[in-house]
């Protein structure tokens, strides 16, 4: 059985650091959806993006299925410099996001979502109307893939941002008190902090390393929120995974 995780959000939920910062993870049991199918887990899991790198989610998967001795797949939908009135429900984005979930439910079990986003709204005209906002992207998906009660996992902005040129991004802080309210609004919502984490040299997308650690802590955040009641039924196609060179059936 595959556990699987939604990944949405903006460019660094999509993964922006340098490939050569850090060594690949190399973990069988790791995987990334695609054409509704699952393959081993390969960079950049989220090529929203000539741009795309180094993501969040490699760490968490790996961290996760090694603690756990499952295998786990990432559902990878994030889009770069996106606002949350494009992740809102029913925008292309969200169903987009939706289908790629349902898709990866009929072989594997969603065990919860990996949510960053919010610098696009962290400017004057937008984060005074993010936690409602937020709220309502949570409340769609959960909805609409039936997922009450897992995980929603916020990552928090990078305290770096203090130092990037105003008016843009200054109100990040904002945004992550934000987050911070809104995970005590919700069962099963958590807050992952971001503090300390470095950014690349653009002052705006986390670094590799600082991806790494930040994939990590999702997973202790997760470990505060999980539902260790969730059934995970067989699936007709788990274990449907491709390879470069052979279909393993």
């Amino acid at each position: 059985m595959v556990h699987s995780f939604l990944l949405v959000g903006q460019s660094n939920a999509a993964g922006r650091g340098f490939l050569s910062d850090v060594e690949p993870i190399e973990n069988p049991n790791c995987f990334t959806l695609r054409n509704g199918r699952w393959r081993g887990m390969y960079q950049p899991i989220n090529p929203d993006r000539s741009s795309a790198g180094v993501n969040l989610a490699e760490s968490f998967a790996d961290i996760y299925s090694r603690e756990k001795g499952v295998k786990v797949g990432i559902i990878a939908c994030a889009d770069g410099g996106t606002c949350i009135d494009q992740w809102a429900v029913g925008s292309q984005l969200f169903e987009h996001a939706v289908a790629q979930a349902k898709l990866a439910q009929r072989i594997s079990t969603i065990t919860g979502i990996l949510w960053h986003q919010g610098e696009s709204d962290s400017r004057e005209g937008r984060y005074d109307v993010y936690e409602g906002k937020l709220l309502r992207v949570i409340d769609g998906f959960r909805a609409r893939l039936g997922l009450q009660n897992v995980p929603f996992l916020l990552g928090g902005l990078g305290d770096y941002l203090v130092n990037y040129p105003p008016p843009k991004f200054e109100k990040w802080d904002y945004i992550n008190n934000v987050m911070q309210k809104v995970a005590t609004m919700r069962d099963r919502v958590g807050y992952v902090p971001a503090d300390g984490l470095k950014p690349n040299p653009d002052n705006l997308h986390f670094s590799a390393p600082a991806l790494r650690e930040f994939g990590v802590r999702y997973y202790k955040e997760f470990l505060k929120h999980e539902n260790k009641e969730l059934v995970f039924e067989e699936k007709p196609m788990d274990g449907v995974i491709v390879t470069d060179e052979i279909e393993l059936l």
